[in-house]
């Protein structure tokens, strides 16, 4: 799919009108820090470089999904995000509603005012795409569970814990209610198998020494490798790699471990060497070495932050940790995206490692601490041999970017297992507001539930669903839902026609 955005753009404004504006399949990695529903307000220190930089990291149901202006709320009523999930996501509204269960109802809200942007973040995700998404345990199980739903549990890729720094809580902290936490998790999640993950670091000066301890006369490090020319005769006969090169046979039908045009590029780069004594010797190079395997526990980058980096942002985090996510999951040249890009960690990494970049965020000083980060780290000249300024290469945008896709919802429905989604037809009208829908609904069932017939006087009692299941192409126009009781709906799922649910509640004797 085509980008309908410039390289190196910051948007300004609310990052869930950015997201649905891009166009689907376009970016390559997503890697982003977002709120962690600490509980907490935070601000960045004063006379710093992100000074004036706040963010609300408190969420409640009344204030943030309803808008409620006695609880601080906008007045804006969000039910449009949770009738999105409830139609189209159940799996999804399943952890939400869980969430409001066991933790309250704020865990629900945050999952559900974050759920929305991840919908959106897995849309544009190309096919060979990933999601790194950094949390803290506050969350961190809330928020696998609503992964699991988004990408499938089969898309987990790992659960990184990067430890930010060693010392422990001091104070009334330490070891009295809880473990002193040191530790962050990094959710990573791929949108199809085919997505890049390469979970390995470069060699230090000290590794490559002691690995590769040798130097040949190109400059280049190696080590000698015993015993992997010839193959053994344990390996049994090979007539295909029996051939003779340069004067060498190997005296066992098992052959040659290379083909002979593959032995002779070999002889050729310097990795196969005829001695002065005669013999055969193969060498490792280090540029040829992929990298020390990277484990899921990150312990050797530390959250210190040096002059350069240091912005005053009460939660940012280190350039290297970002540039380490970048090398994994992406290539020179992709597109990487932060929707939460606050002091601009992943957008400098970006640019480090020679990617293309886009974020958002809400501050609006955003812009002159990207410019001003980007001039400090990444450094760079212009043709006249001057600093490169930075300024006329961001380009500042307020509106969300116009479409030129189908226009396609955020992610497929939830699929039930085994079984394949059919493709829905349009939308046979305008579909009503959820309050609308159910006094019209309560109207044509005379106050009784679809699926067994019991009449409830109790309002708050009805949910509302579909008689033909979204998984099955149901459409959500009214002529399409139906009211149901608690027992109905959990009996119904999203797998029985309403049909179906009758049919099952005659069986066992629910009917009225």
């Amino acid at each position: 799919m085509t980008k309908n955005f410039r390289n190196r753009t910051l948007y300004h404004g609310d990052n869930l009108e950015f997201l649905r504006g891009i166009n689907s399949e376009t970016i390559d990695l997503v890697a982003t820090d977002p709120p962690f529903n600490k509980g907490r307000d935070f601000h960045a220190t004063p006379d710093s470089l992100a000074a004036g930089a706040q963010f609300r990291d408190r969420w409640s149901w009344r204030r943030d999904i309803l808008g409620d202006e006695d609880e601080g709320g906008d007045g804006v009523n969000h039910q449009d995000w949770v009738d999105a999930i409830q139609d189209d996501w159940p799996a999804l509204w399943a952890v939400i509603d869980w969430s409001r269960m066991t933790y309250g109802d704020d865990m629900g809200a945050f999952l559900c005012w974050l759920g929305v942007r991840v919908l959106e973040m897995h849309r544009v995700l190309k096919p060979t795409g990933a999601l790194y998404l950094h949390c803290d345990d506050m969350a961190a199980a809330y928020i696998t569970t609503m992964l699991d739903a988004i990408f499938g549990r089969d898309n987990r890729r790992g659960i990184i814990t990067w430890k930010r720094h060693g010392s422990a809580a001091k104070g009334s902290q330490h070891g009295i209610k809880a473990w002193p936490r040191i530790t962050d998790n990094i959710l990573v999640y791929a949108k199809t198998p085919d997505a890049v993950t390469r979970s390995t670091r470069p060699l230090t000066d000290e590794e490559a020494v002691a690995q590769f301890p040798r130097v040949d006369d190109r400059g280049r490090r190696y080590y000698k490798e015993h015993g992997n020319i010839w193959r053994t005769p344990s390996m049994g006969p090979r007539p295909n790699l029996c051939y003779e090169w340069r004067g060498y046979r190997n005296p066992h039908p098992s052959g040659w471990r290379l083909s002979k045009e593959r032995l002779e590029e070999e002889y050729q780069r310097g990795a196969i060497v005829i001695r002065e004594d005669g013999r055969l010797e193969r060498r490792k190079f280090q540029e040829d070495y992929e990298g020390v395997p990277v484990p899921n526990l990150w312990d050797d980058i530390t959250n210190a932050l040096d002059k350069n980096q240091s912005t005053g942002y009460p939660t940012q985090k280190p350039v290297d940790l970002y540039r380490r996510i970048i090398r994994a999951s992406s290539n020179p040249g992709d597109l990487v995206l932060d929707p939460f890009c606050g002091c601009a960690t992943t957008l400098i990494a970006a640019e480090q490692e020679g990617r293309q970049w886009v974020g958002m965020d809400l501050w609006e000083g955003a812009l002159d601490l990207v410019t001003s980060r980007l001039e400090k780290e990444c450094g760079g000249e212009d043709e006249h041999g001057q600093a490169q300024l930075w300024r006329g290469t961001v380009h500042i945008e307020r509106s969300a970017p116009e479409r030129t896709d189908d226009g396609a919802v955020a992610a497929p429905p939830l699929k039930v297992p085994k079984k394949k989604a059919r493709k829905r037809p349009p939308e046979p009208g305008p579909v009503l507001p959820r309050a609308e829908m159910v006094a019209l609904l309560l109207e044509q069932q005379e106050g009784k539930c679809a699926g067994c017939n019991r009449k409830y006087d109790d309002p708050l009692i009805w949910e509302i669903d579909h008689r033909i299941p979204r998984s099955e192409g149901g459409v959500n126009h009214h002529s399409n839902r139906c009211l149901l009781c608690p027992p109905c709906n959990r009996i119904k799922s999203n797998t029985l026609t309403l049909t179906g649910l009758r049919r099952h509640n005659t069986k066992i004797g629910r009917m009225v």
